[in-house]
């Protein structure tokens, strides 16, 4: 190999090592912001299922009626779970907060029998809260529903500006993605401007002449796509050591999700820009290439 030939090949691996590595870094924009998208609608939930709200019973319910009634609210579809709280448990629980039991200074516990209720998060909205305390309050065990309203209309007002916030960056973000991608693919092609030239001088079509930038291309989004996976899956490998119980709420198949969206993205904006690129200088006169 000469002199001359060594050059052009440490220039076209540095040419393509560059442009693997700035497609990669915009892919990996992306998957992040996918990443933080998929965290943000799972913690909502995670948040939504956690807020409870008290069935306070009467005094002169039987354990039998309790059983079964909660029995019937966990065969509800907008319940997650039920748990039955004992007038003793309630006492003893405020005991360990007070420090003191209200028996000792009231001679009374004053304290009701209750089932604390978890929804599930499609229904943990006020709308729907409103639907289900009429129907809880049909009960006749039923003394009062007891849960924080403010709380609950705060978290879904949280959750839909975020999910917003999300939406409107991740649709900034692939509009930037692809201008950046297409600019850097372009630049690859310039170069070969002259040599596209020529081939159609000696007939060759137009699919022949982009057919191997394509290829080329297309490859080299895939090149990028795995780089990004693999700094995707390193940034949750750290995220997972600093905030594992986040982490944890991603499944598996939402993460496959991310890395396929990435590894589409990455060739299907290779291909566009590339095809885009190429037909800019199919269409282009000699006299012009001089002048670009």
């Amino acid at each position: 190999m000469t002199k001359q030939q060594k050059v052009s090949t440490i220039s076209f691996f540095n040419s393509r090592l560059t442009s693997i590595i700035s497609i990669a870094l915009v892919l990996f924009l992306l998957g992040l912001i996918c990443l933080f998208g998929l965290l943000g609608n799972k913690l909502s939930e995670y948040v939504k299922e956690n807020i409870s709200f008290s069935i306070v019973l009467k005094d002169n319910v039987s354990d039998a009626n309790i059983k079964k009634m909660q029995k019937q609210l966990d065969a509800k579809t907008y319940i997650k779970s039920t748990e039955y709280i004992s007038k003793e448990q309630a006492a003893k629980e405020l005991e360990e907060e007070l420090g003191e039991s209200p028996e000792t200074f009231l001679g009374f516990n004053p304290l009701q029998a209750s089932i604390e209720v978890r929804l599930n998060a499609q229904y943990a909205n006020p709308d729907s809260v409103k639907k289900i305390e009429r129907h809880i309050k049909a009960y006749t065990n039923v003394s009062e529903l007891l849960y924080r309203k403010d709380m609950m209309q705060l978290v879904n007002d949280n959750v839909k500006r975020i999910g917003l916030i999300l939406s409107v960056l991740a649709a900034v973000l692939l509009a930037i993605s692809f201008v950046l991608i297409s600019n850097t693919i372009r630049l690859l092609i310039y170069s070969k401007r002259f040599l596209i030239h020529t081939m159609k001088l000696v007939g060759a079509t137009s699919g022949f002449i982009r057919k191997p930038f394509l290829w080329y291309n297309v490859v080299s989004g895939i090149w990028a796509a795995v780089l990004a996976i693999m700094m995707l899956a390193g940034t949750l490998y750290y995220l997972q050591a600093e905030l594992g119980v986040f982490v944890n709420l991603l499944a598996m198949d939402m993460l496959l999700i991310v890395f396929a969206v990435v590894l589409i993205l990455g060739i299907l904006i290779s291909f566009i820009a590339t095809y885009f690129a190429v037909n800019k200088y199919l269409k282009m006169s000699v006299d012009k290439l001089y002048y670009i």
